[in-house]
């Protein structure tokens, strides 16, 4: 709720600028749920990425302003000369919640009066030349509470964090038919991030799958359609002994979030299906050592994530993760190897349905 110490006006309206990832425009959601939660009059635009607006097309009480990366400074001009729908003028606030450089100069093209920005240990690429007004600096927050920290320049408090992602009834429909409810636990995994680096081998998914199946459980891969994908599950299936549903390319972005939800347990390394999964209540098994599972894991649960984070400090960057700056990624090659097959056998075995 408002700060009382601070009297804020309501604005009229807010613009969100989040162009991407997957992962990242999940953690937006509960900003626009506790924005709209205090202000329900409130016109929220979201500047938001052409694969990302696919998975939230339909997401209530937002108008989406789609930019397509590959239009360059072309695009950002349509953009601004479109910006005339719902609006007079200008925006009263904008959130500038992307610090890339592509990013602060798509800023520059939306007009509006208070300009809120990350804090300055956060900020590159210029972006405290396109702020006016910069979030508190809390070193150590999830990603997805970082972003909630944006309503708290506008006298607001992210107190309750909830998704509900538009997730149409046909795709709920087409994730059930891929396989039975038969009462067989079901492990899905979604072996790539787009963060080549980030990636585990083939060869160690499938040692975990066929543990798993040898449990009772049964296996599905999921994934784009991606060459990578493609060749990565081709992979894993090659080296598996038990048999698993391919379903790699067959899905999309709004039938994704329904497949997911599906999975009692949901195996993947630091990538979108990640949060998307854990948005959708699913527990997730994240495969964590070029990034930081208390900054990017899983927001709800990391029972069954590994950490191999420190020691990839410490092996590739010669000190502890807690003497680097909070965010920093390493993702240098064979970084992921410092996940064993023990170390998720471990983690499954530590699953426990609810």
């Amino acid at each position: 709720m408002p700060n009382a110490s601070r009297p804020q006006r309501t604005p009229r309206s807010i613009c969100l600028l989040r162009l991407s990832a997957l992962g990242d425009v999940t953690h937006v959601l509960p900003l626009i749920r506790t924005l709209r939660r205090a202000w329900p009059e409130v016109a929220l635009s979201w500047v938001i990425g052409k694969g990302e607006h696919r998975l939230l097309d339909g997401l209530e009480g937002v108008d989406f302003l789609v930019y397509d990366k590959n239009t360059g400074l072309g695009g950002m001009r349509a953009l601004r000369r479109g910006m005339h729908r719902g609006i007079v003028g200008r925006f009263d606030v904008l959130l500038q919640m992307q610090v890339a450089a592509r990013a602060n100069l798509l800023s520059a093209f939306i007009p509006a009066t208070r300009r809120i920005g990350y804090d300055r240990s956060r900020s590159k690429d210029l972006h405290g030349l396109f702020v006016n007004e910069r979030i508190p600096d809390r070193p150590g927050l999830h990603v997805l509470d970082a972003i909630g920290s944006f309503c708290e320049p506008l006298g607001l408090r992210q107190t309750d964090v909830a998704w509900n992602l538009p997730v149409p009834e046909d795709a709920h429909a087409w994730a059930r038919a891929q396989w039975p409810d038969d009462g067989m636990p079901t492990l899905l995994i979604s072996p790539c991030s787009s963060h080549v680096l980030r990636n585990w081998r083939a060869d160690r998914y499938a040692a975990v799958a066929d543990h798993a199946a040898a449990r009772g459980w049964r296996i599905v891969l999921c994934g784009g359609r991606s060459e990578l994908e493609r060749s990565t599950t081709d992979a894993i299936l090659a080296a598996m002994q038990a048999p698993a549903l391919d379903l790699v390319g067959k899905d999309t972005l709004k039938q994704l979030p329904a497949l997911l939800a599906r999975a009692d347990l949901v195996m993947t390394p630091d990538s979108g299906p990640m949060h998307i999964a854990n948005a959708m209540g699913s527990k997730v098994l994240g495969l964590h050592a070029a990034s930081n599972p208390a900054r990017s894991g899983p927001y709800s649960d990391r029972r069954y994530c590994i950490d191999r984070y420190d020691d990839a400090a410490r092996k590739y960057l010669g000190k502890p993760a807690s003497q680097l700056k909070w965010g920093t990624k390493i993702e240098h090659e064979g970084v992921m190897d410092l996940v064993t097959v023990e170390d998720a056998v471990a983690a499954f075995e530590r699953y426990q349905p609810t």
